[in-house]
């Protein structure tokens, strides 16, 4: 009798607590092992942009050490308020914690995907059923949920927050927001939008990315509202895909913009603007460089969803460029795995 294969563990690598710790006062990532060390390396950067007396240096001394120990707990903290929120919490739209239907994702979107199953499709084919907004930045956008769709997942989002659960940030650099994680919308929600929709259009687009071996995510909603966040600063994701998809509501202002890859020289000198589109999501390289410029009036509400592939990144840590150390961590992790996938072709990823 045959035996049920072991679910795969996934992981984190251990730079997560000393790399890319972003401070937004200074609008600056930073590595920290310690003080003489961020003296040292950034020293004469953070003069330039404020970082001026003994007081300004202590305080952020104080800030990283928190940060640091903020992400150590962030596994074991995220999954036990899991556990709390599946308890406690009692949906206004319980109706989109059912598996996902067809009926809630746009006919374009159901049709680029349906495409890319097909025998025979190919990139050409596929670039005609979507909006490429550069060619050379491979940025490209379509419709992915309908408006019932997004207003339903709105109403069930600002229920949540108006809630007294405890709430995790969505990211290292966002403050305001949801991670779908957290309340449970990760097995009925993203997960089949990956597997079934966005892994067949990811291996047409980015083949050279690992878009055809997506095998987990993050997937979390920012809020830019007045009197919280307005803008995001310029970052790359922990992610070798990105689909960034607006919700709503109401807003002016809050475009997104992007430049070249990381690894890329003066990589912000001539970004590309991005207006949003509520119910359309962007689709673009981890890696690139991007940003949002500042909210102007009313709130704006985003999902956007990491997609990772093991297959590439158990070679390199897109966070610290080196071989991933491997930590154990909860749920799917940063995306690591310990063994790699049996069916993947890594030659095919090069």
């Amino acid at each position: 009798m045959g035996t049920a294969a072991a679910p795969v563990r996934f992981c984190r690598c251990a730079c997560f607590c000393s790399e890319n710790l972003y401070v937004a006062r200074y609008a600056l990532h930073v590595r920290f092992r310690n003080e003489q060390q961020l003296r040292q390396d950034y020293g004469p950067i953070l003069r330039s942009r404020g970082c001026v007396s003994a007081k300004d240096f202590q305080q952020l001394l104080g800030e990283l050490e928190q940060e640091v120990e903020r992400r150590q707990r962030l596994g074991q903290e995220s999954a036990a308020r899991k556990a709390l929120i599946a308890s406690s919490y009692h949906p206004v739209r319980p109706d989109i914690y059912s598996l996902l239907q067809d009926e809630a994702l746009a006919p374009e979107f159901l049709a680029a995907a349906e495409y890319s199953t097909s025998p025979g499709a190919d990139l050409k084919g596929l670039l005609q059923r979507l909006e490429t907004v550069s060619e050379e930045k491979r940025i490209y956008r379509l419709p992915v949920f309908t408006a019932p769709f997004c207003q339903a997942l709105l109403q069930e989002l600002e229920h949540f927050e108006q809630s007294d659960l405890p709430k995790g940030r969505p990211n290292t650099m966002n403050n305001y927001g949801v991670l779908l994680y957290e309340l449970g919308l990760d097995e009925p929600l993203v997960t089949p939008l990956r597997e079934r929709f966005l892994q067949p259009l990811m291996a047409l687009l980015y083949p050279d990315c690992g878009g055809g071996w997506l095998d987990s995510h993050r997937a979390f909603v920012v809020k830019y509202a007045p009197g919280q966040d307005r803008e995001l600063g310029c970052h790359y994701d922990n992610a070798e895909l990105t689909l960034n998809v607006s919700l709503g509501k109401a807003f002016t202002g809050g475009a997104l913009y992007f430049g070249d890859l990381f690894q890329v020289p003066s990589a912000l000198a001539h970004p590309l603007e991005v207006e949003h589109v509520v119910g359309q999501g962007i689709l673009h390289r981890g890696g690139q460089l991007h940003g949002a410029r500042p909210l102007g009036t009313g709130e704006r509400w985003n999902l956007v969803v990491w997609l990772r592939a093991s297959a590439v990144r158990n070679r390199l840590c897109p966070m610290c460029c080196r071989k991933p150390q491997l930590v154990d961590d909860e749920g799917f992790g940063d995306g690591f795995t310990r063994e790699e996938p049996a069916t993947v072709d890594l030659c095919a990823l090069t």
